[in-house]
């Protein structure tokens, strides 16, 4: 019965599993946890192929458990009473470790139902998941298992499993083999972190050497012919969108057109056009803002250009639009301006509008006081002339300070001056 590779060379012991040093390594706290033997219940987050059922493996095998492994996708709750009905036989001598991989897909009432078997120790439960787990786990579960974030394997990391993949599938097919250069670099830049997407790449490549008894050549041609596109992470809807959205966002706000158009490049080679546009129109609003107003208008522009047409074409204008962003002077007055206002507002706070600008064009607004002491600015030198604007209660309210940039600073001086020379 034929094994994937993947699953034939999986790591049986901690010391073979690659990446994960942060939870793992010589002092990592998930490795002292295991050392312990009291484990707790976890949830496992982290994207695919980064050795989360592997670890469960290893901690079943450790702690002299047996090891039941289910998919929320598929599984119910029945499923897991079957399970329960080991414990305490001949079937489950050390204890029952469940492992429940996506529990994402366990609706409210499945993932409650959980917490009879967790409450009373009867198992141990490992569930794993790609997303969020503080978005999709329910809190109830959450507060009672202890979260490990399992991250992305990284290229240097990533050597040691690719060269045992070789190593096994040599001995299988009995044949030796020689990998060009730039092979393994290649499996581990492109796999995106994912282990299992490396070992299999190996697998395949040897599936695809011509017979004979020479030496397999893994060449640097079939290699990338399998990997095609490197495995960029991205989720439209889940926890990764947002983290590249926020990514985006913070490198141009720190001034970094290189990091900002490698944001882009992920977002849009996921096939993602409204994201970035939508961002980037914030970006102008909230982080550029008053340091250079003409921004609005160039990204605007970008913007309806870019949705005009479409993918590829679509990049140009993008760009554009980040590298103005990135490189432009940076104001956030108005953000800042605007949630001081806002934060008065839900607070209930201000009161009735000053009688003199109520609207006074209708029949009888006089009789009501409305407008009768309104003085209009455009009659006064400069267009300006004191008078209150805001509710009494918040007539000393201050929401806007000038930004210290060239273009707030002239504004503010032009003011200073305009004022002064109303009061005189």
């Amino acid at each position: 019965m034929y094994r994937p590779l993947a699953d034939e060379i999986r790591p049986s012991s901690l010391e073979e599993v690659v990446g994960q040093k942060h939870i793992l390594g010589k002092n990592g706290l998930l490795r002292r946890v295991i050392a312990s033997g009291a484990i707790p219940n976890m949830v496992f987050y982290g994207p695919p192929g980064t050795g989360k059922t592997t670890v469960a493996g290893i901690i079943a095998q450790r702690t002299r458990r047996t090891l039941h492994h289910l998919n929320a996708t598929t599984a119910s709750i029945a499923d897991i009473k079957n399970i329960i009905s080991d414990l305490d036989t001949l079937m489950a001598p050390g204890g029952v470790l469940l492992y429940l991989d996506e529990i994402q897909y366990f609706n409210k009432k499945q993932q409650q139902s959980l917490l009879e078997f967790m409450e009373n120790g009867k198992l141990t439960l490992i569930a794993a998941t790609t997303e969020n787990p503080y978005f999709y786990v329910y809190g109830a579960v959450l507060s009672r298992s202890t979260v490990f974030e399992f991250k992305p394997v990284l290229p240097e990391e990533m050597a040691p499993a690719i060269l045992r993949a070789v190593r096994f599938a040599e001995k299988k097919r009995g044949r030796a083999a020689v990998l060009e250069d730039g092979v393994e670099e290649l499996l581990a830049e492109a796999c995106g972190g994912d282990v299992r997407r490396a070992v299999n790449a190996v697998e395949l490549l040897f599936s695809a050497a011509p017979p004979g008894e020479g030496k397999i050549q893994l060449t640097l041609k079939d290699a990338a012919l399998i990997m095609q596109r490197a495995a960029a992470r991205y989720d439209r809807n889940g926890d990764q969108h947002y983290d590249i959205l926020s990514a985006f966002q913070k490198s141009i706000r720190g001034s970094d057109p290189d990091a900002g158009l490698y944001y882009l490049a992920r977002l849009l080679e996921a096939g993602d056009l409204i994201s970035p546009c939508r961002r980037l129109l914030v970006i102008a609003a909230e982080d550029v803002g008053l340091a250079y107003p003409q921004a609005m208008s160039i990204v605007t522009a970008c913007v309806d250009a870019a949705r005009q047409l479409g993918l590829p074409e679509a990049r140009l204008p993008l760009a554009q639009a980040v590298i103005l962003l990135a490189t432009a002077p940076k104001s956030n007055s108005t953000i800042l301006s605007m949630d001081k206002a806002l934060s008065d507002v839900r607070a209930g706070k201000g009161g009735e509008i000053p009688e003199h600008l109520k609207d006074a064009h209708y029949s009888g607004a006089k009789k009501l006081g409305r407008g009768e002491t309104y003085v209009y600015p455009h009659n006064y030198k400069n267009h300006y002339v004191t008078q209150q604007y805001l509710p009494g209660a918040l007539q000393n309210a201050r929401y806007y300070g000038f930004g210290e940039n060239k273009a707030e600073s002239a504004a503010k001086a032009y003011w200073e001056r305009v004022r002064a020379e109303a009061d005189d």
